[in-house]
């Protein structure tokens, strides 16, 4: 049968044209050469195919037009266009997500380094809670009986301290319906003193006959024995506010300084967010001695400002304040700066 004999529209689809697929023009053909004999039967049995085709349901209808050889091309091109065009789309779009996805994958990746160098940093300021445990200082000094100092006057409170206390500064307060009127900076210049902080200080609170209504404390914590602790092991496990009140005659429980849970209220960082520059929390609560309420009050201040300067946590400052005073009495605290300039005087 001739390659290109003509045929109805069922018949069409079986047939080769005149272009065939590259990968079958490849295969052998494997049917046997036509004979010249052949050639009638076969032309007779196309004839009784293209009759039969045109009887039937359908036989009324017009049979479609045959494309020619050029339009066939045409078409297989477009669609190998189209197949090529489709696959290049779902190439750059796959390429694109797979970029945004990289890019999201190296921000998280930079994200949690520079958390993880923020908490190691901090970490190692604040050392960790078995490093604390195994570091000792050596007390150089003895917290102040401040209770029996309430109701003395300013000469009877300096012979009572001893260690060469000195008044080094004074100033009148004038505040409506706080009690002390005038407020006194006492230097114990024979106690052995910090190279950053000066000698401990003791802050009396007068009123307006001149008795104490007021008293409070500061020292370094090495110089009070404690060691190189972080700032929530000092607080949490060495309850080391209440023991600091408690060598002062003001004796409260355990836990009575408590820590905030959101450690960014008493933490406050540098410019970068990640650098810890200071950590200073207050507590506050009431006592009572020899039957008369009191108001008890502590700081606690770390300051690494130093320490990150220098890279050696040694250089720490650690300062610890404690007040008694009576119920209205208030005065306040000394800012850091007239506080060191005050011990070191």
């Amino acid at each position: 049968m001739p390659k290109h004999a003509r045929t109805d529209s069922n018949t069409e689809e079986f047939l080769e044209d005149e272009y065939p697929d590259a990968v079958e023009s490849l295969e052998p053909d494997v049917s046997a050469p036509m004979l010249i004999g052949d050639r009638e039967p076969a032309q007779a049995g196309m004839v009784v195919a293209e009759q039969k085709g045109g009887r039937g349901r359908h036989g009324d209808k017009k049979p479609k037009p045959e494309l020619s050889a050029q339009q066939r091309k045409s078409r297989r091109m477009r669609r190998l266009l189209i197949v090529v065009v489709v696959l290049l789309v779902a190439l750059i779009g796959a390429l694109g997500y797979f970029t945004w996805m990289l890019f999201q994958e190296s921000q998280n990746l930079a994200t949690q380094q520079a958390q993880q160098q923020s908490d190691q940093e901090v970490e190692a300021l604040q050392g960790s809670e078995a490093q604390d445990a195994s570091t000792i200082a050596t007390k150089t000094t003895e917290v102040p009986d401040l209770s029996q100092l309430m109701g003395m006057t300013q000469d009877e409170a300096v012979a009572a301290l001893k260690r060469g206390a000195t008044v080094t500064s004074e100033r009148q307060v004038n505040e409506e319906g706080n009690p002390v009127k005038s407020s006194l900076t006492v230097a114990l210049t024979d106690e052995p003193a910090d190279s950053r902080l000066g000698t401990p200080t003791v802050y009396l609170g007068l009123d307006e006959d001149g008795a104490i209504v007021m008293t409070g404390y500061s020292a370094a914590m090495s110089a009070l024995g404690f060691g190189t602790l972080s700032f929530a092991d000092a607080v949490k496990n060495e309850n080391i506010v209440e023991k600091t009140l408690g060598e002062a005659g003001i004796q409260v429980e355990a836990g009575s300084a408590k820590l905030p849970e959101d450690k960014s209220e008493y933490s406050t960082y540098a410019s970068d967010g990640t650098t810890l520059v200071q950590e200073k929390c207050s507590f506050s609560g009431t006592v009572v001695i020899d039957e008369v309420e009191y108001n008890w009050s502590a700081v606690l201040m770390y300051d690494y400002k130093l320490a990150n300067a220098s890279g050696n946590l040694a250089d720490t400052i650690r300062q610890i304040y404690i007040y008694l005073e009576t119920p209205g009495a208030e005065i306040e605290e000394p800012a850091e700066g007239e506080a060191d300039a005050e011990t070191q005087a």
